[in-house]
């Protein structure tokens, strides 16, 4: 009997009680607005900001709308200007070269590796062409930052590190988020924490850190801000840093708080069933597993395989077939963007030349979320599936 895989792709767990709770009780008050507050009261949205920053071990940190307009805060807030470039993953979402378009600057994409992270000899050779890389460490992927690091500071260029997909990882253990001068995070439905959409911005840069808070929309009520710098900072930057809305409320921090005091066990949870179905994929002809390094702690929400030097067809049959059997698998070699699987060259309002090794990864690149709505049991399902499903496509086409 063939086996049938009946669970949801995007179906999250439910928000904590204590979340719940919490963002009741904000209800209950009707004081959303993060700097609408009583006498003796400090809001959810900066006491968030404040353990937020303590967890990653950053002295400010800044809650806002969303994991791009964090990353877009951060590229205004180090002085990216319009008609800048601003270097960036070939490999990654839409967000990340939508964030660098929305300060007016050009993306130049570097080149993806066979370990899905940025290329690092692609990286040197296009040093020279701008003074700032938006960092997307896609899918949870973590280059060796140590090595990326060096080649930055060398060629004096300002790290931004895109955070999305890595809430709770690390290199060597060091924090995503913490290299560069400002780590970007998303709290949307299918990260790590879940408010529905949100964001949070740390950095140790006092200045930098102001003008997020000036730019995210502060009516000069930054000294609500227990994470923010010393009042000092904003004497000169806050007459002339504009106001670009994007704050998070009280509402969306009260469900965050304590799925950011529980993340470390959470992360534990994923990364069960990442190594549950990378046990289970191993070894299945035609199909790579992404071999992660010794330094890299990662967070298993999403699982890659490659399918490399595969045809089209191919992969649109895999695909197919294990549909057919209820998992779902997203492709990022497809030449029309589907959902969230767009590529480089999708984004036509970036003038990106064509990168032959890179195509060559992305054309394989086959993606899975892990939701932690999965047990065990139904990790090792949907590898028998997907390897079998695999391997049918893989031996007929020898």
């Amino acid at each position: 009997m063939t086996e049938i895989f009946k669970g949801s792709f995007t179906q999250q767990e439910p928000i904590p009680e204590e979340g719940i709770e919490a963002a009741l009780a904000v209800m209950r008050h009707g004081r959303l607005h993060r700097y609408n507050t009583v006498a003796g009261e400090v809001a959810e949205t900066a006491l968030l900001e404040q353990e937020f920053a303590a967890s990653v071990g950053a002295k400010y940190c800044l809650a806002v709308a969303s994991g791009g307009y964090a990353m877009a805060t951060a590229l205004r807030a180090v002085g990216v200007k319009p008609g800048d470039k601003v270097l960036s993953n070939a490999f990654t979402l839409a967000p990340v070269p939508g964030a660098i378009a929305a300060v007016g600057a050009e993306a130049i994409f570097v080149g993806v590796t066979q370990a899905l992270t940025i290329d690092l000899e692609d990286l040197a050779a296009k040093a020279s062409n701008a003074r700032v890389l938006l960092l997307s460490h896609m899918r949870g992927h973590i280059c060796d930052m140590d090595a990326l690091m060096a080649i930055c500071d060398a060629a004096g260029i300002t790290v931004i590190e895109d955070c999305a997909h890595t809430m709770g990882a690390a290199w060597r253990d060091v924090p995503s988020g913490r290299f560069g001068v400002a780590g970007c995070y998303s709290c949307q439905t299918y990260k790590h924490v879940n408010s529905g959409e949100g964001g949070l911005l740390v950095t140790d840069d006092a200045e930098l850190a102001a003008r997020a808070i000036i730019l995210s929309g502060s009516y000069m009520m930054y000294e609500k801000h227990l994470a923010g710098p010393p009042v000092e900072t904003f004497a000169k930057i806050r007459y002339e840093t504009p106001n670009i809305s994007g704050r998070m409320d009280n509402l969306r921090a009260a469900l965050l708080r304590p799925q950011v005091r529980d993340l470390a066990t959470q992360c534990a949870r994923w990364n069960e069933r990442y190594h549950a179905l990378e046990t289970g994929l191993r070894g299945t002809a035609g199909l790579t597993v992404i071999e992660r390094p010794p330094e890299e702690t990662i967070v298993g929400s999403s699982i890659q395989i490659l399918l490399m030097g595969w045809t089209a067809d191919d992969v649109t049959e895999v695909l197919r077939r294990c549909a057919d059997r209820g998992v779902e698998l997203k492709w990022f070699g497809a030449q029309e963007p589907v959902g969230f699987t767009s590529r480089y060259d999708s984004w036509r309002y970036v003038d990106a030349p064509k990168m032959p090794q890179s195509d060559a990864v992305l054309a394989g690149i086959v993606d899975m979320r892990v939701p932690l709505t999965f047990s065990l049991e139904d990790c090792a399902l949907i590898a028998r599936i997907i390897r079998q499903e695999v391997s049918k496509v893989y031996q007929a086409g020898v």
